[in-house]
């Protein structure tokens, strides 16, 4: 019963990562798709941990604990660089526009 259970939440887990996949794809936005990518990582995260239960391997939950981790650390590269490119955009439209002022 519990092989079952698990199996499915499996298997909905992996159509939730698709459901994200294309949130990060197609956006609207950018915030939307630095969500959509922190949220994959959670659900990668529960996945490994579903599977260590499943399969009885303690390991996969240390190794989800390095992948809560790096996804952290990916989230936070990827908000970084989107408020340098944010930062880049606002001094070049105010440069814009104090050379169309002159």
């Amino acid at each position: 019963m519990k092989e079952i259970f698990f199996t499915a939440l499996l298997i909905i887990m992996a159509l939730f990562l698709l459901a994200l996949l294309l949130r990060a794809i197609r956006g609207p936005r950018i915030a939307d798709r630095i969500v959509a990518v922190n949220m994959m990582g959670s659900i990668t995260i529960v996945m490994i941990v579903i599977l260590s239960q499943l399969l009885g391997e303690n390991y996969l939950v240390d190794i989800s604990l390095i992948y809560a981790m790096v996804s952290f650390l990916a989230v936070v590269v990827i908000s970084k660089v989107y408020i340098g490119i944010y930062e880049e955009k606002r001094q070049q439209q105010g440069k814009e526009k104090d050379n169309g002022n002159s």
